[in-house]
């Protein structure tokens, strides 16, 4: 692949159409100024002081905002939030990158997932403080597991991709619950011309007939194999096999700076990651390659080819210090261009 094949990728990721399905959160940055702290009379506590608030949107809020400055052409939200202040700055945030929203579900008996961070200013930089996170600790009702099902049967002959991200650690707290998922392998196995993605936090290895992005342990886990060991990378690559072999779909294995595994079956070829120096900051970095993988494929490109073009994309994004990062398409094309030689042979 050479920088005219990627321009030819890039120029069709504006034609593409996904929807993103799963755990939209919040992520509320507070900036805390200490030299202006003051002492509660009621607590004697630190009453900490907010100069500014900065609101994104977090989790597949992140894959939305790397797919749109990727420049895709239409992006659907699927999921549930709630009717509340948080749920308000969310849809705001995903209204201003042109997300269509008539597909997310907002419920009064939700909470709307919230990161609150925050931030003590300092003359080196922000500080993160101690987080407070504010989550749904129960199981999702199954009317909404009914009213997400029919939306997103819906909204498929609408989409090229249907790209999902499961963040909620407790089992059937989130939108991607054990019926949910059982129901998308049936809907992913009716429809094999359209592009199914998964990325989980703690159940890759439940999902079926579907594309999966899991890192060393996660395949290790999902394959039965033992994680209380180092699991190199042959061990990964042996575990993403089983996993490609068991889901019947191609598996993107993160291997960290050495870049990503692309295992289809028993083949398995490692593409290789972008060197980078300096400070890195590598939160939201597997959202950024998820967005990069799932768009280039979309447009047409290889298993190979998406690989690489989501190595540059977070090879881009960790470079942008106290933020999830996003790489727009000249970033993409310059960061791509330095390296391109790595990637001749895709």
């Amino acid at each position: 692949m050479d920088l005219q094949r990627l321009k030819t990728i890039t120029d069709r990721i504006g034609e593409a159409r996904i929807v993103i399905f799963g755990d939209f959160f919040l992520d509320k940055y507070l900036e805390v100024d200490p030299t202006i702290e003051e002492r509660s009379i009621e607590t004697d506590l630190p009453a900490h002081q907010i100069v500014g608030k900065r609101c994104q949107p977090g989790a597949a809020g992140t894959v939305t905002s790397n797919l749109h400055a990727l420049g895709v052409g239409t992006l659907r939200a699927l999921g549930v939030i709630g009717d509340d202040g948080e749920g308000y700055e969310l849809q705001r945030a995903l209204r201003a990158m042109g997300v269509d929203l008539s597909d997310l579900l907002v419920r009064e008996d939700r909470f709307t997932p919230t990161y609150t961070k925050p931030m003590r200013q300092t003359p080196e930089g922000e500080i993160e403080m101690e987080r407070q996170d504010i989550k749904n600790r129960s199981n999702l009702p199954a009317d909404i597991e009914d009213e997400l099902l029919k939306r997103l049967e819906n909204v498929l002959p609408k989409v090229d991709a249907v790209v999902m991200l499961d963040q909620v650690d407790e089992r059937n707290h989130g939108v991607l619950t054990d019926r949910v998922r059982d129901a998308v392998a049936e809907i992913a196995k009716a429809n094999p011309e359209k592009t199914f993605f998964v990325d989980s936090r703690c159940r890759i290895r439940e999902f079926r007939n579907v594309i999966i992005k899991p890192n060393r342990y996660e395949a290790a886990e999902g394959s039965g194999a033992a994680t209380d060991v180092e699991v190199t990378d042959e061990k990964a690559i042996e575990a993403a096999k089983a996993l490609s072999k068991r889901n019947g779909r191609p598996v993107f294995l993160t291997l960290n700076e050495k870049g990503i595994a692309v295992v289809d079956g028993d083949q398995a070829q490692v593409v290789s990651g972008v060197h980078v120096t300096g400070p890195i900051d590598i939160v939201g970095a597997g959202d950024s390659v998820t967005a990069g993988v799932t768009s280039s494929l979309v447009a047409g490109a290889s298993l190979a080819e998406a690989a690489a073009i989501g190595n540059v994309v977070a090879s881009v994004t960790i470079r942008q210090i106290g933020t999830t990062g996003t790489c727009p398409i000249p970033e993409l094309h310059a960061a791509f261009e330095k390296v391109a030689g790595q990637y001749r042979d895709l």
